[in-house]
């Protein structure tokens, strides 16, 4: 299965939209890294590495991150991994992105058709 990972500045917006996706998705394998190492607002290449490994069954791990830096920080890791297709990132929006991924890897479907799933749902209207 995909592994997903929310990356946030936020360990509470990442942790709860976590939680969400996987009253939504269960079954899919959706790790939150949140802020700083010591509990501030900002992101931590360190937490999302070990979010990676942990997300990382063998079929693909695919990066939501949220805002700014959180983007550079997943860029940055992408260039030290040896399989950088195993290891994507999506420009998708944060929630309604992680959900259609998370349900996208649920019913095992392909890292590219996760990724796709994820990035699609910015055409998703709510009226």
């Amino acid at each position: 299965m995909v592994g997903i990972v929310l990356i946030s500045h936020s360990r509470v917006v990442a942790e709860s939209t976590a939680e969400l996706v996987g009253h939504i998705a269960a079954g899919a394998k959706v790790i939150p890294a949140g802020g700083t190492d010591d509990g501030r607002l900002g992101t931590s290449t360190e937490r999302i590495a070990a979010a990676i490994a942990e997300a990382d069954t063998g079929d693909g791990v695919l990066l939501i991150p949220d805002i700014g830096s959180s983007v550079f920080s997943a860029l940055a890791l992408l260039e030290e991994f040896e399989s950088a297709s195993r290891v994507v990132l999506a420009d998708a929006p944060f929630v309604e992105g992680a959900v259609a991924a998370a349900v996208a890897a649920g019913v095992g479907l392909s890292l590219n058709e996760v990724h796709l799933a994820a990035e699609e749902a910015r055409e998703v209207r709510k009226l």
